[in-house]
């Protein structure tokens, strides 16, 4: 932890300010290792004070490691103010992304010596650099994904409803270590697969469908994600068709994945191949995402962003067809960037299962 409070120092140093209020918690959780629901985290040049509430006191001392922990009650941002936490007057940077209008107001307030700057992005990149614990961690709840796949498969079958398969997906999740899911399992059969984010309904499977699941879990705070299509019955040549130009897209991006590349030019590679089958107005979200600490991070690998994607990072690779009104289809692995290419952590079959 003593490095990532030195790399918080450093971007205070490249910003030219005397402070840093963390307000985010996964990043709090980050620099420090705090897992609880409520704490700020205050970093100077030679300091470091975590504050919480009463009901994170034993939990703070236990997980907090290279701060001072204060626990004063739930006015943590008068608890600052009055016991000088930020020193002398100057210039503390705070989370915009993340910290509302009426909380920086709130701060001005009641430290008005202080020069409150907002910051975007301010540790992105250092969060998305994965350690090896890290990595083994995400490699853990993927792990666990991947098995309820295998056993879920069974399941899907003509008459059972989508609800009753989103139900068995928490269900094994939770049995097999994750402390909770990372979103609401999709299940979406049929022409309701054409909705990328579709909610599991009542809708019983019929023969024929395609069946899009999208699942993960969080185990030691890091999340999975992963999804498959799978055919209940001959799902027919066009659904044929498309699943392959959409594994296609992906096995390239997964090929052509690596560190130093932009997310835009990732997200292209996959595009490309879809625009070349005649499905590229099908493909209607970006090609994936960061993921860790939380299941949607930066940096995105989409066609509206340059950021350049960095060492160690984990993205998913997730592109997608959907046609309304008849079926949708995608699939979706979690890669860990590198110099040289990738590494990946999935291992669910990906060829059509015709089931």
């Amino acid at each position: 932890m003593a490095s990532r409070l030195g790399t918080v120092r450093k971007r205070l140093a490249d910003l030219g300010a005397d402070a840093a209020l963390l307000t985010f918690l996964p990043d709090i959780r980050w620099a420090v290792g705090f897992t609880g629901s409520n704490g700020v985290l205050l970093v100077t040049p030679d300091a470091a004070h975590f504050v919480t509430d009463g009901r994170y006191e034993a939990q703070a001392e236990r997980e907090v490691e290279g701060a001072e922990i204060h626990v004063p009650g739930y006015k943590l941002f008068e608890y600052i103010a009055e016991h000088a936490l930020l020193g002398e007057p100057g210039t503390c940077v705070v989370q915009s992304d993340h910290l509302t209008v009426a909380q920086l107001d709130r701060l001005r307030g009641l430290m008005q010596v202080i020069r409150f700057q907002p910051a975007s992005k301010l540790l992105v990149e250092a969060v998305a650099t994965k350690s090896d614990d890290e990595i083994e961690r995400i490699r853990a709840a993927q792990k666990i994904t991947d098995s309820v796949f295998t056993d879920l498969l069974s399941m899907v079958k003509p008459g059972v409803a989508e609800l009753d398969l989103s139900a068995e997906i928490v269900y094994q999740h939770l049995k097999r270590g994750c402390e909770w899911m990372a979103f609401e399992p999709i299940v979406a059969s049929g022409a309701r697969g054409a909705l990328p984010h579709a909610h599991p309904s009542a809708n019983a499977i019929e023969p024929g469908d395609m069946v899009v699941i999208d699942m993960g879990g969080v185990k030691d705070g890091y999340s999975s994600d992963m999804t498959r299509t799978v055919a209940v019955g001959e799902p027919g040549d066009e659904a044929r068709k498309v699943y392959q130009v959409v594994l296609d897209a992906q096995e390239a991006a997964i090929e052509s994945a690596r560190s130093g590349m932009t997310g835009r030019d990732l997200d292209q590679v996959a595009r490309k191949v879809i625009d070349a089958a005649g499905y590229g107005d099908a493909f209607s979200h970006s090609l994936g995402h960061g993921i860790g600490l939380q299941t949607h991070e930066w940096p995105a690998l989409s066609s509206r962003v340059e950021d350049v994607l960095p060492v160690g990072a984990a993205v998913t690779i997730e592109p997608g067809i959907y046609l309304p009104g008849k079926f949708g289809v995608r699939i979706e692995d979690i890669v860990v960037l590198s110099e040289d290419g990738c590494v990946n952590l999935t291992h669910s079959p990906k060829e059509l299962l015709v089931l």
